[in-house]
């Protein structure tokens, strides 16, 4: 007995031990613990509110940290949610151990990087919301293992590549947003095998192909977005047959064809169509009128035709009706009025017109009493401005009725528009008197009545309206004065009067206009001088006094207006000398002075303006030599025709000047010489000495002091930059770099600034920052990105540049809601090839840029461009043509002999600028999916040239704006023909940047002629 129980008691402990150990090993929540402090540790030290660094500790149980919740059952974490922390980092692989997890939400924050493989392990997920972080990489196949899960968010963050058709295997999966990401290919048809999907959004990346059937075929989607693809092929005739629950189709800016299915009418619950911006053809089918409950028809620019049939009025629910942009004719139905949901009304841009002259489909709008927008412009309607418009509800904003060939007077109930923000009716047909009762609309802050037989006086009318921003009047018949209190409407930026018949003289007081940027009052019969007090116009950039019957001098004071970039005083009867001080207008690109009685010389100063690409003095009386400097070198003699008192070059077609000489001795001359000799030289030695001690004395100074700020600039605490950009807020976020993220900040003075921030993690962040401060501390343009200071530490370095409101050229080229015109575009190019013209030849050592492209153009509030982004730029030293490198640049951008040998010169950027002006007038990415095997953006303008021009070039280029299509389509073969000697394989056979500079120059003179 004694033995078996000796026996017995080892056993015992062997099976205890055995437990123990066995226990030990099963995941629980310390496991749980140590996964997230592991996540913790790859979050940088950037946690702004320190949340996670002082709550998620081993000091504290795991379910009360910030962000986890745990079951109650088995203690273990089901959901972590750190979602708007402005966490950066990456995640950790050490994840994958959160074995119960069931909700996983890190969206709105900083993260980067690839998703580990260890989140495959993750079988109790049911949600993943991963938006707006930075992630890259292709989307892992993995999470098709994910068997459970619901919902997957992965929008707007880097995610390359194809859609997985793995992510079939998620067979309960009911939500697939991904978003505003760099995906490509094709949709997979796998798809459509998701039965449980009831939202597929894949909105804003670079997909092709068709879309697939089977995608129709789920009966739970509720919602489908593939806008701004580059799908096509056409809509299934059956799209509805399957989905009885579809609210929202979302497939506008993409390249659809074919007709609208009519079998759309199926689809009983659609509240959301948009189908804008695709190449859609034939007429809206009238079963569309069964969908009451549509509240949004978006079917703008298309090749639609036909007409509104009348029982559009059907739908009700209708909040939004847009069928701009296509070729519809007929009248506009009287039923719209019966839509009382109606907020906005786009029908601008076709061929519709009215059955009555009485325009009785105004008078029916009236009933939509939640109206904003009416926009009717470019149609061809016919009738009289009824004054039933006055009826129109306090909630009109915006009234867009230019071109429409209306007739009759303004009526005096437009006053009763109180809260009218734009009006918009030039080049119509309109006559009598403005009526006084515009002084009612408060709100008013832009008016257009340009190109309208309108008379009588301007009056005091507008002298009220406290918020007007701009007031088109030009092209008239009106008469009169300037009323003087427009120069209290301190609210004006665009103020045109052109082309009427105002007479007396310019008011003085106009000079309080200080924001005022474009100012046009030619061909009227205003006399007297010119007042000084237009010197005051600080923020001008445009001013046109031309044919008028001033007289007198010019003012001097027009050399404060720094901005100015036109003015014209030609045809006048001003007398008297150029002033010298215009040389100060450094801005100016067009002067035009012609036809007026000034005399003198023409000033010297004058070749200081490099910008200046039109001058004109001719029918003066001139006299003296001719400069033939700086915007000379290219003048021509139409510039200086009937100066019968000039001399000069000869290219000028004027006589050669006559040097007059004295007849001195030899030995005056030479005791003369010796005299001025001794002189120099005794100054340039003084001038040494000084400069040398004064060298030394900056040595010391500066001696053992670290420099990364910006001379003569302010420095600016990290504590204030924090607060400017509220703590580096992903919603103040303008744009992303390869080093650094730009925010939008403002400063307790209520000035604006954009913060450069440099993600000091990268390697290469440190090098990025010190060479942009290297190269942008020297560099001085309009056109280049105004450094304000910088902020720098240890652990940070931001730079604080000048905040540019209307963000990147390549957000307008590729923005579904933002256009450029043709000129806009050229103007934007000239600024870009002026600012690179003074990188490489208005530096003491020529600059190279490295990274010319769309998202490294910038633009301010008045469109003007300015290149930034210096991370990667390149000084060439004294003697040097060119430099090696290992950095590259973005690809589709790079010349040949940089992206294959690493060398860099001014040439390069040559290179790079002609990509970007095909880019610019092509609106197609040089990355884009078309581009592959031999075929680049290059290849496939130049194989275009000359008569495939039309099909390269953007076609909203052609089909907007009244410019004749001929001169447009010249205009951009012009455009093209330079890109291509921009970007020709050699680089020595490449044009210079100076050279592509007056190129475009003389293709905007040549447009802007054709235009008049």
């Amino acid at each position: 007995m004694g033995s078996s129980c000796n026996l017995l008691f080892p056993l015992v402990v062997f099976i205890l031990l055995h437990v123990h150990t066995s226990l030990s090993s099963v995941p629980n929540i310390i496991t749980d613990e140590a996964a997230l402090l592991a996540f913790k540790s790859h979050i940088s030290s950037s946690d702004p509110n320190n949340i996670l660094a002082t709550n998620w500790s081993s000091s504290s149980a795991v379910c009360i940290w910030i962000g986890i919740t745990c079951s109650s059952r088995h203690n273990r974490v089901t959901a972590l949610n750190i979602s708007r922390m402005q966490l950066h980092g990456t995640i950790s692989p050490q994840l994958g151990n959160l074995s119960f997890l069931v909700s996983l939400i890190i969206s709105n924050n900083a993260f980067q990087g690839e998703l580990p493989e260890d989140l495959a392990h993750l079988q109790r997920l049911k949600l993943i919301d991963f938006t707006s972080n930075n992630f890259t990489g292709a989307i892992p196949s993995f999470l098709g293992l994910l068997r459970n899960l619901r919902i997957l968010r992965l929008s707007s963050n880097r995610f390359s590549g194809e859609i997985p058709s793995s992510l079939s295997s998620l067979t309960k999966l009911e939500v697939l947003r991904i978003k505003e990401n760099f995906l490509e290919g094709e949709i997979p048809r796998e798809l459509g095998d998701l039965h449980y999907m009831t939202a597929l959004n894949l909105e804003s990346n670079h997909l092709n192909g068709s879309i697939p059937p089977s995608i129709f075929n789920i009966t739970t989607m509720r919602f489908i977005a593939l806008t701004n693809n580059n799908l096509t092929g056409k809509l299934p005739t059956t799209i509805c047959d399957h989905l009885p629950n579809l609210e929202g189709l979302y497939l506008s800016e993409n390249i659809l064809g074919g007709i609208i299915p009519p079998n759309l009418a199926k689809c009983k619950k659609l509240k959301i169509l948009s189908l804008s911006v695709n190449e859609f053809t034939g007429t809206v089918p009238r079963e569309l009128a069964n969908l009451t409950a549509l509240t949004v028809l978006y079917l703008g620019t298309n090749s639609l035709s036909g007409s509104i049939s009348a029982s559009i009025s059907n739908s009700s629910k209708l909040t939004l009706l847009d069928l701009s942009f296509n070729s519809f004719t007929g009248p506009i139905p009287e039923s719209l009025g019966k839509l009382e949901h109606l907020e906005i009304l786009n029908l601008g841009r076709n061929n519709f017109f009215s059955d009555s002259m009485s325009l009785r489909f105004l008078t029916s709008l009236t009933n939509c009493r939640k109206l904003k927008l009416v926009g009717l412009g470019e149609n061809p309607l016919g009738g009289f401005f009824p004054a039933s418009v006055g009826n129109f509800s306090d909630s009109l904003q915006v009234f867009e009725g230019p071109d429409c060939k209306l007739k009759g007077v303004i009526p005096e109930e437009i006053g009763n528009l109180t809260g009218l923000i734009k009006m918009s009716l030039f080049n119509n047909e309109l006559t009598g008197h403005i009526p006084k009762t515009f002084q009612a609309m408060l709100n008013l802050q832009e008016l257009y009545l340009q190109h309208n037989k309108i008379e009588g006086n301007i009056t005091d009318v507008f002298c009220n309206l406290k918020n007007l921003g701009a007031l088109g009047l030009s092209g008239n018949q009106l008469s009169g004065r300037v009323p003087p209190c427009l120069g209290e409407v301190s609210t004006l930026r665009y103020l045109y009067l052109a082309d009427n018949m105002l007479n007396s003289s310019l008011p003085e007081s106009l000079g309080g206009l200080h924001d005022l940027m474009e100012f046009n009052i030619s061909s009227n019969l205003l006399s007297g001088q010119i007042p000084i007090e237009i010197g005051n116009l600080k923020a001008a950039i445009f001013i046109d006094l031309s044919k008028n019957d001033f007289f007198g001098n010019i003012p001097s004071t027009l050399e404060g207006l720094d901005k100015l970039i036109v003015l014209s005083l030609a045809h006048n009867r001003l007398d008297g000398p150029i002033p010298h001080s215009f040389g100060k207008i450094l801005a100016l690109e067009f002067l035009d002075l012609s036809y007026n009685n000034l005399s003198g010389e023409i000033p010297r100063s004058l070749e200081a303006l490099v910008y200046l690409k039109y001058l004109n003095f001719s029918f003066n009386k001139l006299s003296g030599e001719i400069p033939t400097g700086g915007p000379f070198a290219n003048a021509t003699g139409q510039s200086f025709l009937s100066n019968h008192g000039l001399c000069g070059d000869s290219k000028y077609h004027v006589l050669p000047c006559i040097i007059k000489s004295q007849k001195r001795s030899k030995r005056k001359k030479t005791i003369l010489v010796l005299y001025v000799l001794s002189g120099v030289g005794l100054l340039f030695l003084a001038l040494a000495l000084t400069y040398a001690f004064l060298r030394l004395r900056m040595k010391k100074k500066n001696a053992g002091q670290a420099d990364l700020s910006l001379e003569g600039h302010e420095r600016i605490s990290y504590y204030e930059l924090e607060q400017a950009t509220e703590g580096f807020n992903e919603s103040n976020l303008l744009g992303n770099g390869s080093f650094s993220k730009v925010y939008k900040g403002i400063r307790k003075d209520g000035t604006l600034l954009a913060a450069k921030v440099f993600n000091v993690q990268f390697e290469g962040a440190f090098k990025s920052f010190d060479t942009e401060c290297e190269m942008l501390r020297n560099l001085r343009h309009r056109n280049l990105t105004k450094v304000i200071t910088s902020c720098s530490n240890l652990d940070f370095r931001a730079l604080v540049l000048e905040y540019m409101p209307n963000g990147t050229l390549d957000k307008w080229l590729y923005s579904h809601n933002l256009f450029l015109n043709l000129l806009q575009r050229l103007e934007i190019m000239i600024d870009v090839a002026s600012a690179m013209v003074y990188l490489h030849n208005g530096c003491s050592n020529p600059v190279v840029h490295c990274d010319l492209k769309p998202s490294n153009v910038l633009l301010d509030q008045e469109m003007v461009g300015h290149v930034s982004d210096f991370g990667i730029a390149k000084l060439l030293g004294a003697g040097e043509t060119f430099v090696q490198t290992r950095t590259i640049a973005t690809i589709g951008y790079i010349a040949p002999e940089y992206g294959q040998d690493g060398i860099v010169s001014t040439s390069c950027d040559v290179y790079s600028f002609g990509i970007m002006m095909m880019e610019t007038f092509t609106s197609i990415r040089p990355s884009d999916e078309r581009f592959t095997g031999d075929l680049s953006i290059l290849r496939w303008v130049s194989d275009s040239l000359p008569s495939g021009i039309h099909k390269v070039v953007d076609a909203n280029l052609v089909q907007l704006g009244n410019e004749p299509t001929d001169a447009k389509m010249q205009c951009l073969l012009s455009i093209m023909e330079l890109a291509l000697n921009c970007t020709l394989a050699t680089p020595d056979a490449r044009i210079s940047m100076e050279d592509t500079l007056s190129a475009l120059g003389k293709i905007r003179l040549q447009f802007v002629s054709s235009r008049r």
